[in-house]
């Protein structure tokens, strides 16, 4: 009987751990699922730690995502949290969110994105992938399998120089810069070691591209909570490489699909 016993636990701890790797199995969206201009969070939905739909969950539930799947604590990404509930006007808005929402311009969305186009250098699309963009930063770094500061600062001022050039609508104010900066001390962090900011090429490059987890190329999520003051230092570094100057003051407030102060 003991044994018959511990068969049985043995098979439903299995079948369990099992069942739990499957809910977080890789699955690209649909299309009628809604995916945003961050791969971040579309890498969250494609491997249900959102929902897989990418609609109709709460900031506490995108932290709580954030945390499960990246170890990345609440405050570095709090903020823009709250920004995305502005990204709707209807009263499910007001405590839901939704990736394509998020595709409104100039909220948490901006110019010179390290995977996207800009909303108005004529193609109108900031929302999918592209590889040309994305080749400035998979042609850093030569020579070596990994990406670090340097490689991200000289992306993003190598980014938006491009923007500046080509897009008459550009917006480059102190506000992007610091996205662009905290997104990027981001995806070293969480695929790379969050203390020196060095990541391999090959998790990176899979996490833009696919916007999937490289969990069957040996990424693992780091053991040391990703937080302000892990990615402050690293932020640090990527500003200073990306050598950056604001070419607008101000920019309007985004507060709404249709109001703009």
């Amino acid at each position: 009987m003991r044994f018959q016993i511990s068969t049985f636990v043995l098979a439903t701890l299995v079948f369990s751990t099992q069942a739990i790797g499957a809910s977080h199995k890789f699955m690209p969206a649909k299309p009628t699922d809604a995916r945003s201009p961050c791969p971040g969070l579309n890498t969250l939905a494609n491997h249900g730690y959102l929902r897989r739909s990418g609609s109709n969950f709460t900031i506490e539930e995108l932290m709580d995502a954030t945390k499960e799947a990246f170890n990345l604590d609440w405050a570095p990404i709090l903020v823009a949290a709250k920004f995305g509930l502005l990204s709707g006007e209807d009263r499910s808005s007001f405590s839901r969110m939704n990736l394509k929402a998020l595709n409104l311009h100039n909220l948490i969305e901006h110019d010179a994105s390290v995977s996207r186009g800009d909303f108005g250098n004529g193609t109108g699309d900031n929302v999918h992938f592209d590889e040309k963009f994305f080749s400035v930063l998979a042609n850093k770094n030569p020579g070596v399998d990994y990406y670090n500061a340097r490689a991200a600062g000289e992306t993003q001022r190598d980014r938006l120089a491009h923007s500046i050039a080509t897009n008459p609508l550009v917006v480059n104010t102190r506000k992007e810069f610091l996205l662009r900066s905290r997104e990027s001390a981001l995806y070293l962090s969480i695929f790379g070691n969050p203390i020196t900011g060095v990541a391999p090429k090959k998790y990176v490059n899979i996490f833009f591209r696919e916007e999937r987890l490289p969990i069957k190329e040996g990424w693992k999520k780091n053991k040391k909570l990703i937080t302000v003051e892990t990615l402050s230092p690293i932020e640090e570094e990527i500003r200073n490489f990306s050598e950056w100057n604001a070419t607008q003051a101000c920019e309007p407030l985004i507060l709404g699909p249709s109001l703009t102060l």
